[in-house]
């Protein structure tokens, strides 16, 4: 992970390292939001619109929320 920590308070982050959420919710590091991306290989090129209507139907649903966001679907669920 390329961030500082104190960066994941400002704004919902994007990710794609599955240990993130052991961070979130084992060891109690605070976000905004998290979006949780699990595409694989042949499906990448859906991601840029799969986030695009994600934001447009959930908006500010989506703050204090991890998101797990996979080509059959979305789930989202409160942060501690």
């Amino acid at each position: 992970m390329g961030h500082k920590f104190s960066d994941f308070r400002k704004a919902n982050s994007l990710v794609e390292d599955k240990d993130f959420g052991r961070l979130i919710y084992a060891h109690g590091y605070k976000a905004i939001g998290v979006i949780f991306l699990r595409y694989p290989f042949p499906e990448r090129n859906r991601i840029s619109q799969d986030l695009v209507e994600l934001v447009r139907q959930q908006n500010k649903k989506l703050i204090g929320c991890f998101v797990k966001v996979t080509p059959q679907r979305i789930r989202i669920g409160r942060m501690p």
